[in-house]
């Protein structure tokens, strides 16, 4: 009789130990039991966010920022293909050196004086393939784009 109470508690253990085991997994919650040797409950899932960096935000390229001014000039000052390439190119050089200024370790104030200076200078290598018409009509954008309030009143 002792024999059969002997097996029955041995059967009910080894059962009841498989069931515990198949509850918690290897060594209960995860790898290594309730913490994962990370603190109370906290698992790797909680700790995925946590661990990137915030994402910088994505450059525009330089040739579609061109392209959209391109449009822009294209329309307003019905521009001939050659036109369309010297002047693309001159705002494609101007833009890589804007931004090579902006990324430049120099005070805000240096930074302003030395766009302005390349947008003169640009604006002058644009001038030089544009006819007389197109010279006012472009004159004219450029006074609409850096007062923008004024346009925007007479809507």
């Amino acid at each position: 009789m002792k024999t059969i109470h002997i097996l029955l508690v041995f059967t009910v253990t080894l059962l009841c130990s498989t069931t515990v085991s198949a509850q918690y997994g290897n060594n209960g919650y995860g790898n290594n039991g309730y913490g994962n040797n990370n603190g109370y409950g906290r698992n790797q899932m909680s700790q995925m966010g946590q661990n990137r960096e915030p994402d910088k935000p994505k450059e525009i390229p330089v040739e579609v920022t061109v392209g959209k001014i391109m449009e822009k000039l294209k329309e307003e000052l019905v521009l001939d293909q050659l036109q369309e390439i010297a002047i693309s190119n001159v705002l494609i050089e101007s833009i890589r050196s804007q931004g090579i200024l902006l990324k430049a370790e120099t005070s805000q104030e240096q930074k302003i004086k030395e766009i302005k200076a390349l947008s003169e200078v640009t604006d002058r290598k644009v001038n030089e393939f544009l006819n007389e018409d197109q010279k006012a009509k472009y004159k004219a954008l450029n006074e609409q784009s850096n007062n923008p309030k004024k346009s925007r009143k007479k809507r």
